[in-house]
């Protein structure tokens, strides 16, 4: 099977929504599935699974939702159920910010 064509990362779709809901809490459905390049009903869903297995809160603030993490719900996956995510939140969020050194 030729798999040079096929595409593939390393990350869940799931994993990309909760990053970018730590990046930005406010963030509108609409958002998050033009920045990952998905669908915002496939966000929806993933969102609402988040939220369902406690990785997320979701809070009403006039016309929008904000979103809480819980930064210490730890991995589904028994190789990593021990560490929480934000392991992950921390690893991937950091390269976002500018490097102090930097000029």
């Amino acid at each position: 099977m030729n798999t040079s064509n096929r595409q593939w990362t390393f990350l869940t779709h799931h994993a990309r929504v909760l990053l970018e809901i730590a990046r930005d809490p406010q963030a509108r459905v609409r958002d998050i599935a033009t920045g990952i390049g998905i669908t915002e009903r496939t966000v929806q869903g993933i969102v609402s699974d988040l939220h369902q297995s406690g990785y997320v809160t979701i809070e009403r603030v006039g016309r929008r939702n904000q979103y809480k993490l819980n930064l210490d719900a730890h991995f589904r996956y028994p190789t990593e159920a021990g560490l929480p995510v934000r392991v992950l939140i921390d690893m991937f969020t950091q390269h976002d910010l500018p490097d102090p050194g930097a000029n």
